[in-house]
């Protein structure tokens, strides 16, 4: 899907192999800040087919990736957009999309750790404890440097069935 916004070529569209080192880039700036944890080409590249890319005019300036967790579950991660472009709706359309994806692959229920939990709140997510998502606490948090102190809140959405 192709949008015009100020002259510009927009879309949001599934990541392609070529885009790996700007996604590794854009993320790994955020995780400068401490915002979120750094990706390496390998963990780009092997997990690719979850991410979504925003692109304008052949630029990658946003992501997110819906990482399936369990029959039932998927985590929205990766989020990250341009500085230049926040506010803009950019994240909000990113997250839309991927729970677009979970609905039409028919996870119920889809979460972020996030720092920024009244922007997901915005989106519908409501807040919950951590150890409601042993899937993921144990399978992925537990390898994290910041594990056990992390101080990211998890938020959950429930989708309608279709």
């Amino acid at each position: 899907m192709a949008v015009v916004l100020h002259s510009e070529v927009s879309c949001l569209r599934a990541a392609r192999p070529q885009d790996a080192p700007a996604l590794q880039a854009l993320i790994d700036s955020f995780a400068a800040e401490g915002l979120m944890l750094p990706r390496t080409l390998a963990e780009l590249y092997e997990n690719l087919r979850d991410f979504i890319v925003y692109e304008s005019n052949g630029e990658v300036l946003g992501c997110v990736a819906l990482h399936i967790i369990w029959g039932d579950l998927a985590e929205v991660k990766s989020l990250a957009v341009s500085q230049k472009l926040h506010g803009r709706g950019v994240g909000s359309d990113l997250v839309n999309a991927a729970l677009e994806q979970a609905r039409e692959l028919g996870i119920p229920r889809v979460f972020a750790l996030t720092f920024r939990s009244s922007f997901f709140e915005r989106l519908g997510f409501v807040k919950i404890e951590k150890h409601e998502l042993p899937q993921k606490i144990w399978g992925e948090c537990i390898r994290c440097p910041k594990f056990p102190d992390c101080n990211e809140q998890a938020v959950e959405i429930q989708l309608a069935a279709r």
